[in-house]
């Protein structure tokens, strides 16, 4: 499977993906459930590690526009 990935997409992902955890840890904390955010962030970090290297062993960033023809 091949797939563009341009570098803005993935960080709005991560940044979306990113604040919608710790929504998530808000409204746990709201109904009475605690939780240190520090997994949380170190989530959110190993995330984004992960998919920089998948996106370079698909082959990098798209740098270039398609030529369409």
């Amino acid at each position: 499977m091949n797939f563009d990935v341009t570098r803005g997409g993935l960080l709005v992902g991560l940044a979306v993906f990113g604040v919608i955890v710790y929504e998530l840890r808000t409204v746990l904390d709201a109904l009475g459930l605690s939780l240190p955010i520090v997994p949380y962030m170190a989530g959110v970090f190993v995330l984004a590690g992960i998919a920089v290297w998948l996106v370079v062993l698909s082959g990098g960033w798209r740098t270039e526009p398609d030529e369409a023809g």
